[in-house]
């Protein structure tokens, strides 16, 4: 059994992963001796036992779309914050034990609280009804945010891109609206979500969970209409460095 520790990441497709480059440099950076981070791209999340199997020096892995819920009933333990969550992102191994976290939840309400400093939110619009949505959902409800999911076909618990452009008083009453689809994402940079943009306002926060382009056509077309815009980058950060303080912790 190799010496190494290994980590990484699971999802589909990996093309642009922030994070193997991300700790890689790490790694080198902090002199972190015996440790590397691989991609394991997993058409099915079946493959994951194989990925187990062959990998008997994995400590832990970050997990990114779309498994951040399919992953549950691979674990044999699940940390509380990341059960009311429903959805994981980082997984700890110890021995055989498989055990489920969530740093996104971290990594978002950090970097948002830090962004936004005292300047009131009067509501959030989540765009998306993702893995990662649901860290960001119970992110603004312990900040006392009420949440709107916004979504391509209506359900219990969200309204249509179209109830959105027919009722104005929706994006009045809501001045967060964060992105949590791959709408964007390189190299399909010119798509975004479908939002009145032209009825944003210098009041609007628009947060966009894509890092890659660093200014998205989301972002350019808030700061159009002069809404303060963010990019993901903060919170990946955030959360991979959260996931390092959770496998070694």
């Amino acid at each position: 059994m190799s010496s190494e520790r290994l980590y990484g990441l699971i999802g589909h497709p990996l093309s642009h992963s922030f994070s193997k480059k991300y700790f890689t440099e790490k790694f080198e950076k902090e002199d972190i001796l015996n440790c590397s981070y691989e991609l394991f791209d997993l058409e099915t999340i079946d493959e994951l036992k194989l990925i187990l199997k062959q990998n008997q020096n994995l400590q832990g892995f970050n997990i990114t779309i779309p498994y951040k819920q399919k992953i549950f009933p691979f674990l044999d333990d699940i940390e509380d914050n990341a059960r009311k969550i429903g959805a994981v992102n980082v997984v700890k191994i110890v021995g055989s034990v498989l055990k489920g976290y969530n740093s996104d939840y971290y990594g978002f309400r950090s970097s948002l609280e830090k962004w936004v400093g005292n300047k009131p939110l009067t509501g959030a619009l989540i765009l998306g009804t993702g893995g990662a949505s649901k860290a960001i959902k119970c992110a603004l409800e312990d900040l006392n945010i009420p949440v709107q999911y916004v979504s391509r076909n209506a359900g219990e618990n969200n309204i249509t891109y179209t109830d959105l452009k027919a009722d104005n008083s929706i994006l009045n009453s809501n001045n967060l609206i964060v992105n949590c689809t791959p709408l964007g994402t390189f190299p399909n940079t010119d798509a975004c979500p479908d939002i009145p943009y032209e009825n944003l306002t210098e009041s609007h926060f628009l947060y966009d969970l894509v890092y890659n382009p660093e200014q998205t056509t989301f972002m350019k077309k808030g700061l159009a209409n002069s809404a303060k815009v963010k990019n993901g980058y903060d919170m990946l950060v955030l959360q991979a460095e959260k996931s390092w303080e959770i496998w070694n912790g």
